[in-house]
């Protein structure tokens, strides 16, 4: 008998409300290659940590059940991160036994890890067959400021968005707002024209730089890069909102 696959998890959250339509079980995956400067969960980046948790997917779907009964006709899962396509063979085994059972499953991805290389690509094709619901992180337009931000490369990042609407599967963007790093006109304006040229998009989501991550880059013994910069004022905000037409996405598709 194969032995179950299992995922390492840095922790749960019972009643997400921020994540995904309805009131979600959230989980946290251990393990991503990306370092963003205004990252709240630098906690999460260690991939293998041992203060990370294994489950299998049967054992996080007895523990979300718990709650379903708060999800509404609305409410689901959500694996967020760090970055879950780290670890794309639970995510298959999860969310396929989670639609079995009738969740609604929302995946919050950075999308680095995406290549249409193989083995992974046969993977991904996999995983979005159970897959209802992505909140995409575009965390700049530009590659060289992407670099500056992340220390990544946003190519293939872009190739997944636009490999998403090839086979038309719903979207939510979402853009971290950061004074001095994404929150310049120019930048928005071409994240609009990429956005556009997207027909899966259901949503665009501005998310304001905050620094109530900090204590953990502290703790961690971390430099924060990000010193002395503070969240976006409510005007530039609106400006965001107003120049990525947030206005014009108003939900979700049901599959």
């Amino acid at each position: 008998m194969d032995q179950a696959i299992k995922g390492s998890i840095h922790s749960t959250e019972n009643f997400g409300t921020v994540d995904g339509p309805g009131v979600r079980f959230v989980i946290f995956t251990q393990g991503c290659r990306m370092r963003c400067q205004f990252c709240h969960n630098p906690d999460t980046w260690k991939i293998g940590a041992k203060t990370a948790k294994e489950y299998t997917a049967d054992e996080l779907l007895e523990e979300a059940l718990k709650y379903r009964a708060y999800w509404g006709e609305d409410g689901g899962i959500t694996v967020s991160g760090g970055e879950p396509l780290l670890q794309v063979d639970f995510l298959i085994e999860l969310f396929k036994k989670a639609k079995a059972l009738g969740i609604h499953t929302t995946l919050d991805t950075c999308g680095k890890p995406f290549t249409r290389e193989e083995p992974f690509f046969s993977k991904f094709t996999q995983l979005m067959e159970y897959t209802d619901l992505i909140l995409f992180d575009i965390k700049q337009i530009d590659n060289e400021a992407h670099k500056q931000l992340t220390t990544q490369s946003n190519e293939n990042i872009l190739d997944m968005a636009r490999y998403l609407s090839e086979i038309n599967q719903p979207v939510w963007i979402r853009h971290v707002l950061v004074p001095f790093r994404s929150d310049y006109d120019e930048f928005l304006i071409r994240l609009d024209a990429f956005i556009k040229t997207l027909r899966n998009v259901d949503k665009v989501e501005i998310l304001p730089y905050h620094t109530m991550g900090k204590f953990k880059w502290d703790e961690l013994g971390l430099t924060y890069p990000l010193e002395g910069i503070e969240p976006p004022t409510n005007d530039r905000v609106e400006n965001a909102k107003e120049l990525l037409h947030v206005a014009d996405y108003t939900g979700y598709q049901t599959r």
